[in-house]
Protein backbone atom coordinates (compact mmCIF):
# COMPACT_ATOMS: atom_id res chain seq x y z
CA UNK A 1 0.00 0.00 0.00
CA UNK A 2 1.12 3.39 -0.38
CA UNK A 3 -0.55 5.22 2.12
CA UNK A 4 -2.08 7.92 0.38
CA UNK A 5 -5.83 6.32 0.61
CA UNK A 6 -5.77 4.65 -3.14
CA UNK A 7 -7.56 2.18 -3.85
CA UNK A 8 -6.38 -1.49 -4.59
CA UNK A 9 -6.76 -1.67 -7.90
CA UNK A 10 -3.41 -2.32 -8.74
CA UNK A 11 -2.23 -4.52 -5.62
CA UNK A 12 -1.41 -7.94 -5.89
CA UNK A 13 -3.21 -8.52 -2.82
CA UNK A 14 -6.97 -7.45 -4.60
CA UNK A 15 -7.62 -11.09 -5.46
CA UNK A 16 -7.53 -11.91 -1.66
CA UNK A 17 -11.13 -11.42 0.19
CA UNK A 18 -9.02 -10.18 3.18
CA UNK A 19 -7.98 -7.51 1.48
CA UNK A 20 -10.91 -6.63 0.00
CA UNK A 21 -13.28 -6.49 3.56
CA UNK A 22 -10.22 -4.26 4.32
CA UNK A 23 -10.42 -1.28 1.94
CA UNK A 24 -14.42 -1.80 2.06
CA UNK A 25 -14.14 -1.01 6.29
CA UNK A 26 -11.13 1.40 5.67
CA UNK A 27 -13.21 3.48 3.01
CA UNK A 28 -16.25 3.35 5.09
CA UNK A 29 -14.63 5.07 8.41
CA UNK A 30 -13.17 7.60 6.35
CA UNK A 31 -16.50 8.13 4.53
CA UNK A 32 -18.45 7.68 7.28
CA UNK A 33 -16.29 9.79 9.95
CA UNK A 34 -14.02 12.22 7.41
CA UNK A 35 -13.08 14.38 10.56
CA UNK A 36 -11.84 12.02 13.26
CA UNK A 37 -9.93 9.48 10.63
CA UNK A 38 -5.97 10.12 10.96
CA UNK A 39 -4.69 6.73 9.83
CA UNK A 40 -6.28 3.49 8.42
CA UNK A 41 -3.68 0.48 8.86
CA UNK A 42 -3.48 -3.53 8.58
CA UNK A 43 -1.54 -5.26 11.44
CA UNK A 44 -0.96 -8.66 11.85
CA UNK A 45 -0.91 -11.39 9.48
CA UNK A 46 -1.79 -9.57 6.87
CA UNK A 47 0.76 -7.23 7.34
CA UNK A 48 3.57 -9.33 7.10
CA UNK A 49 2.83 -9.89 3.32
CA UNK A 50 3.54 -14.02 3.87
CA UNK A 51 0.46 -14.96 5.49
CA UNK A 52 -1.16 -18.31 3.67
CA UNK A 53 -4.65 -18.21 5.90
CA UNK A 54 -6.31 -18.96 2.55
CA UNK A 55 -8.98 -15.87 3.12
CA UNK A 56 -9.85 -17.92 7.03
CA UNK A 57 -7.17 -15.39 8.50
CA UNK A 58 -8.20 -13.02 11.04
CA UNK A 59 -7.91 -9.20 9.87
CA UNK A 60 -6.67 -6.54 12.27
CA UNK A 61 -7.50 -3.23 11.47
CA UNK A 62 -6.28 -0.05 13.48
CA UNK A 63 -8.20 3.02 13.20
CA UNK A 64 -6.00 5.88 14.36
CA UNK A 65 -8.22 9.26 15.13
CA UNK A 66 -7.05 12.95 15.79
CA UNK A 67 -9.15 12.73 18.94
CA UNK A 68 -9.51 10.20 21.93
CA UNK A 69 -12.92 8.61 22.10
CA UNK A 70 -13.65 10.12 18.00
CA UNK A 71 -14.58 7.60 15.34
CA UNK A 72 -16.31 4.51 15.77
CA UNK A 73 -16.16 2.04 18.68
CA UNK A 74 -13.61 -0.76 18.66
CA UNK A 75 -15.75 -4.09 17.85
CA UNK A 76 -15.01 -7.61 15.82
CA UNK A 77 -17.69 -8.89 13.53
CA UNK A 78 -17.22 -11.30 10.79
CA UNK A 79 -17.93 -9.61 7.10
CA UNK A 80 -18.80 -11.93 4.46
CA UNK A 81 -16.90 -14.71 6.11
CA UNK A 82 -13.85 -12.96 7.28
CA UNK A 83 -13.15 -11.85 11.13
CA UNK A 84 -12.67 -8.35 11.63
CA UNK A 85 -10.84 -7.12 14.55
CA UNK A 86 -11.10 -3.40 14.69
CA UNK A 87 -9.33 -1.60 17.23
CA UNK A 88 -10.10 2.10 17.51
CA UNK A 89 -7.65 4.60 19.26
CA UNK A 90 -6.69 8.41 19.77
CA UNK A 91 -2.79 8.99 17.94
CA UNK A 92 -1.82 10.34 20.85
CA UNK A 93 -3.13 7.72 23.33
CA UNK A 94 -2.17 4.99 20.86
CA UNK A 95 1.40 6.51 20.60
CA UNK A 96 1.91 6.70 24.58
CA UNK A 97 0.91 3.09 24.73
CA UNK A 98 4.07 2.26 22.02
CA UNK A 99 6.40 4.06 24.65
CA UNK A 100 5.34 2.16 27.39
CA UNK A 101 7.01 -1.57 28.20
CA UNK A 102 4.98 -4.05 30.14
CA UNK A 103 4.80 -7.58 30.81
CA UNK A 104 2.59 -7.97 27.46
CA UNK A 105 5.63 -6.11 25.03
CA UNK A 106 6.31 -9.61 23.20
CA UNK A 107 2.57 -9.80 21.99
CA UNK A 108 2.21 -6.15 21.43
CA UNK A 109 4.88 -5.00 19.58
CA UNK A 110 4.13 -6.12 16.73
CA UNK A 111 1.39 -3.56 15.65
CA UNK A 112 3.84 -0.94 16.34
CA UNK A 113 6.81 -2.30 14.62
CA UNK A 114 4.55 -4.06 11.22
CA UNK A 115 1.62 -2.45 9.46
CA UNK A 116 0.56 -1.65 6.42
CA UNK A 117 -1.24 1.35 5.61
CA UNK A 118 -4.42 1.89 3.81
CA UNK A 119 -4.47 5.30 4.28
CA UNK A 120 -1.55 7.39 6.09
CA UNK A 121 -1.31 10.57 4.08
CA UNK A 122 0.92 12.44 7.47
CA UNK A 123 3.18 9.21 7.32
CA UNK A 124 1.97 8.67 11.24
CA UNK A 125 2.40 4.86 10.84
CA UNK A 126 6.57 5.48 10.71
CA UNK A 127 6.21 7.96 13.58
CA UNK A 128 4.73 5.09 15.43
CA UNK A 129 7.64 2.61 14.43
CA UNK A 130 10.21 5.20 15.59
CA UNK A 131 8.63 6.15 18.66
CA UNK A 132 8.20 2.53 19.79
CA UNK A 133 11.98 1.15 18.62
CA UNK A 134 13.16 4.27 20.61
CA UNK A 135 11.69 3.43 23.54
CA UNK A 136 13.49 -0.13 23.38
CA UNK A 137 16.64 1.65 22.27
CA UNK A 138 16.24 3.63 25.67
CA UNK A 139 15.05 0.93 27.91
CA UNK A 140 17.46 -0.53 30.71
CA UNK A 141 17.64 -4.30 31.79
CA UNK A 142 16.23 -3.62 34.34
CA UNK A 143 12.94 -2.72 33.39
CA UNK A 144 12.90 -6.21 30.57
CA UNK A 145 13.57 -7.52 34.06
CA UNK A 146 10.72 -6.36 36.10
CA UNK A 147 8.18 -6.52 33.28
CA UNK A 148 9.13 -10.64 33.11
CA UNK A 149 8.86 -10.93 36.93
CA UNK A 150 5.53 -9.94 36.50
CA UNK A 151 4.73 -11.94 33.38
CA UNK A 152 6.36 -14.90 35.23
CA UNK A 153 4.45 -14.80 38.13
CA UNK A 154 0.85 -15.30 35.88
CA UNK A 155 2.69 -17.78 34.21
CA UNK A 156 4.08 -19.82 37.51
CA UNK A 157 0.00 -18.78 39.21
CA UNK A 158 -1.68 -20.47 36.14
CA UNK A 159 0.59 -23.66 36.33
CA UNK A 160 -0.16 -24.39 39.95
CA UNK A 161 -3.58 -23.94 39.09
CA UNK A 162 -3.85 -26.60 35.85
CA UNK A 163 -1.99 -29.04 38.22
CA UNK A 164 -4.71 -28.72 40.83
CA UNK A 165 -7.29 -29.03 38.40
CA UNK A 166 -5.99 -31.77 36.99
CA UNK A 167 -5.40 -33.65 40.19
CA UNK A 168 -9.60 -33.30 40.85
CA UNK A 169 -9.76 -34.36 36.57
CA UNK A 170 -11.13 -31.50 35.91
CA UNK A 171 -8.97 -32.26 32.95
CA UNK A 172 -10.66 -29.44 30.47
CA UNK A 173 -10.12 -26.60 32.81
CA UNK A 174 -6.74 -27.98 33.91
CA UNK A 175 -5.90 -27.47 29.87
CA UNK A 176 -6.85 -24.17 29.57
CA UNK A 177 -5.02 -23.48 32.34
CA UNK A 178 -1.89 -24.72 31.19
CA UNK A 179 -2.42 -23.39 27.74
CA UNK A 180 -2.36 -19.89 29.85
CA UNK A 181 1.07 -20.88 31.45
CA UNK A 182 2.72 -21.80 28.51
CA UNK A 183 1.77 -18.49 27.17
CA UNK A 184 2.97 -16.65 30.06
CA UNK A 185 6.70 -18.61 29.69
CA UNK A 186 6.66 -17.57 26.17
CA UNK A 187 6.56 -14.12 27.17
CA UNK A 188 8.91 -14.42 30.25
CA UNK A 189 11.48 -15.56 27.92
CA UNK A 190 10.57 -12.92 25.33
CA UNK A 191 10.80 -10.42 27.41
CA UNK A 192 14.13 -11.69 28.81
CA UNK A 193 15.78 -12.21 25.04
CA UNK A 194 14.29 -8.62 23.76
CA UNK A 195 11.98 -10.77 21.40
CA UNK A 196 8.62 -10.12 20.24
CA UNK A 197 6.02 -12.65 18.46
CA UNK A 198 3.36 -12.15 15.68
CA UNK A 199 0.31 -13.40 18.50
CA UNK A 200 0.23 -16.23 20.64
CA UNK A 201 0.46 -18.94 18.53
CA UNK A 202 3.49 -17.83 17.37
CA UNK A 203 5.39 -16.73 20.69
CA UNK A 204 4.34 -20.65 22.02
CA UNK A 205 5.76 -22.03 18.80
CA UNK A 206 9.24 -19.88 18.76
CA UNK A 207 9.89 -20.73 22.41
CA UNK A 208 9.78 -24.62 22.07
CA UNK A 209 6.14 -24.32 24.44
CA UNK A 210 3.55 -25.31 22.19
CA UNK A 211 3.17 -29.00 22.55
CA UNK A 212 5.07 -28.29 26.90
CA UNK A 213 2.88 -30.85 28.71
CA UNK A 214 2.99 -30.15 32.62
CA UNK A 215 6.33 -31.29 33.70
CA UNK A 216 8.08 -29.47 31.04
CA UNK A 217 6.20 -25.95 32.03
CA UNK A 218 6.70 -26.23 34.94
CA UNK A 219 11.05 -27.13 34.53
CA UNK A 220 10.81 -23.60 32.40
CA UNK A 221 9.44 -21.64 35.13
CA UNK A 222 11.78 -23.21 37.15
CA UNK A 223 14.92 -22.08 34.91
CA UNK A 224 13.02 -18.69 34.08
CA UNK A 225 13.10 -18.06 38.07
CA UNK A 226 16.48 -18.98 38.33
CA UNK A 227 17.41 -16.18 35.60
CA UNK A 228 14.98 -13.48 37.17
CA UNK A 229 17.33 -14.29 40.59
CA UNK A 230 20.77 -14.42 38.65
CA UNK A 231 19.40 -10.63 37.37
CA UNK A 232 19.60 -9.37 40.39
CA UNK A 233 16.10 -9.89 42.65
CA UNK A 234 14.57 -13.71 43.11
CA UNK A 235 11.09 -14.50 42.55
CA UNK A 236 10.41 -15.18 46.02
CA UNK A 237 10.49 -12.73 49.13
CA UNK A 238 9.53 -11.91 52.29
CA UNK A 239 6.67 -10.21 53.56
CA UNK A 240 9.11 -6.90 53.48
CA UNK A 241 9.99 -7.38 50.14
CA UNK A 242 6.31 -7.75 49.44
CA UNK A 243 5.94 -4.26 50.61
CA UNK A 244 9.16 -2.66 49.25
CA UNK A 245 8.93 -1.55 45.75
Amino acid sequence: MDGSGAGLGTDPHLDDRRWRVAERVAEAARRRFPADILVVAVHGPLAHGDDDGGGNAEVGLLLATYRAGAGPEPSTRRVDGVLVDLTVAGAQEYLRQARTLTPLWPLTADRYVTTTALYDPTGWLRTLRDEHLGRLARARPAEFTAAARQAWYRGWAAHARAARLAEWYETDQALLMLGEARLAAATVTGLLTRTYFRDPGDAVRRTGLAGADMTEVGTVLGRQADELAARGRPVDGTVDDLLTP
